[in-house]
């Protein structure tokens, strides 16, 4: 047989239930003023990406660096590690496959990595992708889950 108490709450409850709304709060107000800054979305795949039109967020000034550093290099199509400014390296990946279609279709994509390291180091989640025919370029500083263009 299960008790269950329908009278007032400890305080200790209570004040758990106010740490924890407290907390989903900030989280919240924090996403809302540090979050990505867009102009208007340019397209919106059925998957779960987004392709933006713009870019304003402070790492698109990294992906902008970047893609001067593989311009430089004449943006390789071989995957593999790069030489770079201050004794670090970079990564291509090669052919982007635009699998889920969130970039336009039709095109060859490349992928680079943002930010430069150690040659063999772990990889992070920022990425620029490249249409070499165009030029076009797009930031994902989430691993695909979103494109800003840039």
């Amino acid at each position: 047989m299960t008790v269950v108490a329908t009278g007032p709450q400890p305080a200790r409850f209570r004040s758990h239930r106010l740490v924890r709304t407290l907390a989903a709060l900030t989280a919240l107000v924090v996403a809302a003023l540090i979050g990505p800054s867009v102009v208007a979305p340019a397209h919106t795949s059925s998957a779960s990406a987004a392709v933006y039109g713009s870019c304003t967020m402070s790492r698109c000034a990294d992906a902008r660096n970047a893609r001067a550093g593989w311009s430089g290099k004449g943006f390789p199509t071989s995957r593999g590690w790069y030489s770079w400014s201050g004794g670090l390296s970079n990564f291509a990946g090669g052919q982007f496959q635009n699998r889920e279609g969130q970039l336009p279709t039709g095109a060859t994509y490349y992928e680079y990595d943002v930010y430069p390291r150690a040659q063999g180091a772990a990889r992070d989640a920022y990425r620029i992708v490249i249409n070499r025919s165009s030029g076009a370029t797009w930031f994902s500083p989430n691993h695909y889950t979103d494109f800003y263009r840039i």
